[in-house]
Formats: C-alpha cells, structure tokens, sequence
C-alpha cells in the first residue's frame, strides 16, 4: 500500500508541474482564440469535433454536447457536432471551425496547435480536457462584448471574475482579462485534483484491486453516465480496451448507445436508461462503474443498485459533496470530487479515472507492497 500511495504522490506532482506549465505558456493564446471562435459563432459558423481514436472520440462527443448543451444557466447553446475524421471535410462551411486531437487543434481561419508537451498521454489529455473546456466556457464573455456591449458578466460572472469590473473598452483589454481567467482555472482544477485523490486515496487503491481482480475472472467493466459523464465513460472504456500505454486489452463496454438509449428514454423513460442495459449484460463478477457530477442522477442511481442486485461490484465517481450516492454508500467504491464546478470536476474526475486505470496495470506488483 505504501509503495502504491507513492506512486499515486508522484503522478499528482506531474501533472501539477505540467499543468503549471502549460497554461503558464498557453493562457494567451486561449483567450485570443475565445475571440476568434466567438467571431465566428457570430458569423454563423459551427465547430466540429473530429475523432479518430477511441479516446479522441470521446473528446469529440464531450466537446459537442457542452457547447450544445451547456450546463451555464441562460448561455446559448452553440453549433458543435461529433463528426469521424473520413466525414468532416464534407460537412465543412466557411465560417466553421475544427477541433481534433491527438494533437489538440483549433483550425479557425488560421490553425492552432495547443498540444501539451509530456510524455503521458493521460496528462495530455487531461490537459487537453481544460483547454476545450476553457474555451467553452470564456467564448461566451465575448458575444457580451462583441459590438461594444457593456453588458457585465450577467449569469457567466462565476465563470470570469473580472468582467463586471470592466464596463467598456477594447477587446484587447477582454482578452487580457480572459487570459487571467484560464491562469485561475487551471489553477483551480490542480488543487481539486489534489484534493480528490488525496480525499479518496484508499477508495481508488480498493477499487483499483477489485477491477483487476474481476477482469483476471473473465469479468467485464461496464460504464456509464450522463452527457459529459457519458463521454467519460466512453473514454475510461476506451483507456481499458486500448490503453495508449500499451498495456493489456481489458473487457470494458460503455453504455452509450444511442439507439439503446433512445429507445429506453421514450418506452420507459430516463430514470430506467442503466438499469435495463444492466439487466442485459451485468453478470456477476462483472463491475459498474458510474460517474455523476452531482451524486443524484436518478438513472445513474437506479443503475447502481440494479448492478448490486445482479452481484456486481460498483464503483462511483461523483462531484458537489457526493450526493445520494455519497451519503447512502449506493456504491462499493465512492470517490468524490468536492466542488460544485462542472467543468473542474469532470477534469480532476479524469485525473482519478486515469489514475484507477494505471494502478489496474501496477496491481500485481504492488499489491503486496
């Protein structure tokens, strides 16, 4: 255990330096590019998300649904779509815009490439995760000022701090205040990863020690959640089948089908969406895994205990204070990530489901350390 909690100490410490480095490099030329998206949504242009690999398309579905559903209430939703790599040139306008990654890129006009430098492609991505993230969120501060606004921050204040002190100016005086707030954020995102492994340290090496041991019976993780927590999902399955490590392929399935869900949502209703697709593939020795930003989702809820009944073990990641799931322990495994900022918490849930993964691959090793 002692050797494990190390390991988990050093790779926190990396991605606290990495972190501090890349935004400490990057932050001005977010802001900039919050600009020139913005210019562009303006115009009518719309962003596809391009994905090739499995982890890549997750990206590209979780970028789509927060600029089209965003969790900021009153903010617009914008035109972004998950496209493959063979289709999106067909489905390019003018004034669209790409996102790919894998690199991370922004092609808007120009092309901008916004790649962390480091050698783990988890710390990478995770980067990455509060880059795109970063840029939905601020790009909403500029349709307030495009045209000489002097609006205020109105209901995106939480998310940029010195808007309401700002009542008129250039935009290059925005950007600089937009550059200052992707500093505060990823700020802000380190301490909350520290904060959820350190806080769940125990919870994660448990974890950890029952999925190896559930995958080494023949056992499968099945994952799942709602919206960006349904793209997490996808990519903590995407991690096991095919991690970027090399390691060894693992039985994973993410329930996210969309003709499954559909047809459950509307012969059922949303509350059974996990529920039903556990009765169909849970087996026991399998495992659950569900991520929840809030702890309360009522079908993430429902899906848990159908995944109890069925003798699987069950593993939750949840935010806010951890909600239901939390407090009544409707999980086997509970980690929490305490805050009640969406974004941040589905970047340090990243973090940990990251970390869950590597320390599947050191079980064997350090499971008697």
């Amino acid at each position: 255990m002692t050797a494990t909690l190390e390991l988990l100490d050093q790779l926190l410490e990396r991605r606290a330096a990495a972190s501090e480095r890349y935004f400490g490099s990057e932050a001005g030329r977010l802001a900039e590019l919050c600009r020139l998206l913005a210019e562009r949504f303006e115009r009518g242009g719309r962003l596809l998300a391009v994905g090739g690999s499995g982890q890549a398309w997750s990206d590209a579905h979780h970028v789509a649904v927060e600029f089209v559903h965003p969790v900021i209430v009153g903010k617009r939703a914008l035109p972004a779509l998950a496209v493959a790599t063979e289709a999106h040139s067909l489905l390019l306008g003018d004034d669209d815009m790409t996102i790919s990654f894998e690199p991370l890129t922004v092609v808007a006009g120009g092309t901008w490439e916004l790649e962390p430098v480091d050698d783990d492609p988890f710390v990478r991505q995770e980067l990455a995760e509060t880059a795109y993230h970063v840029l939905w969120e601020l790009v909403h501060v500029f349709f307030e000022h495009l045209g000489e606004s002097s609006a205020g921050a109105g209901a995106s204040a939480f998310l940029y701090p010195f808007l309401e002190a700002r009542t008129g100016g250039s935009l290059d005086a925005v950007v600089e205040d937009v550059r200052r707030s992707v500093l505060l954020k990823a700020a802000e995102v380190s301490e909350l990863r520290e904060r959820t492994v350190e806080e769940s340290r125990v919870e994660l090496v448990e974890a950890a020690l029952v999925v190896r041991r559930a995958l080494d019976a023949g056992g499968t993780l099945l994952a799942f959640g709602n919206g960006g927590s349904a793209t997490d999902a996808m990519d903590v399955v995407a991690d096991f089948r095919s991690a970027p490590q090399g390691w060894p392929e693992r039985r994973a399935l993410a329930l996210t089908d969309p003709a499954i869900l559909s047809a459950v949502a509307n012969d059922i209703g949303a509350e059974a969406l996990y529920q039903r697709q556990l009765i169909a593939y849970g087996r026991r020795g399998d495992v659950a895994l569900a991520l929840s930003t809030s702890g309360n989702s009522a079908n993430v809820i429902a899906g848990l205990a159908e995944a109890r009944r069925r003798g699987l073990g069950t593993i939750a990641f949840v935010g806010y204070d951890g909600g239901r799931i939390a407090e009544e322990r409707l999980a086997d495994h509970v980690v929490v990530t305490p805050s009640e900022n969406i974004p941040r918490i589905q970047e340090a849930q990243a973090t940990a489901y990251h970390l869950l993964r590597e320390l599947v691959e050191q079980t064997d090793e350090r499971e008697g350390a």
